[in-house]
């Protein structure tokens, strides 16, 4: 047998801010996160741009 739909419970003002202060924080931590990935990979683009000391890059032997 479906269940019946439940009324939500009104909005309080504590839970309004409790809800703003939660989306606020996971904004910050999002924006983190993407500035964090992209200084990682120019730090890796530059890695991979600078020329390999010692032996010069060759193909491997197939494992197979």
């Amino acid at each position: 047998m479906p269940k019946t739909p439940k009324s939500s419970p009104p909005k309080t003002a504590r839970t309004k801010a409790n809800r703003a202060k939660r989306r606020r924080l996971s904004l910050v931590i999002r924006q983190a996160v993407r500035k964090e990935k992209e200084e990682r990979a120019e730090r890796h683009a530059g890695i991979r741009q600078a020329p390999r000391a010692g032996k010069p890059r060759t193909r491997r032997a197939s494992r197979r």
